[in-house]
């Protein structure tokens, strides 16, 4: 996307799934009682329902996910 904080990417046949990758942004969380500011953004997938089940599509968002909040575990295969 072209810098969107949200948005639902559109699969067009013959794709099964396609994936949006939206903004980084600085945002406040919370970690350990202290407010800190910490990058994201979001991920969105749109896939079809026919081909891939939701139960697998959202155990692959979440590899995801965790793949880019720990880079190092990608590069050296811990």
């Amino acid at each position: 996307t072209f810098g969107s904080m949200l948005s639902t990417p559109i699969i067009n046949p013959p794709q099964s799934a396609i994936l949006g990758v939206h903004a980084t942004k600085d945002r406040a969380v919370v970690e350990n009682g202290q407010i800190v500011i910490r990058p994201m953004n979001y991920l969105a997938m749109s896939y079809d329902h026919r081909i891939i089940d939701g139960r697998e599509a959202v155990l692959g968002l979440v590899a995801m996910k965790e793949a880019l909040e720990d880079p190092a575990r990608l590069l050296f295969d811990i």
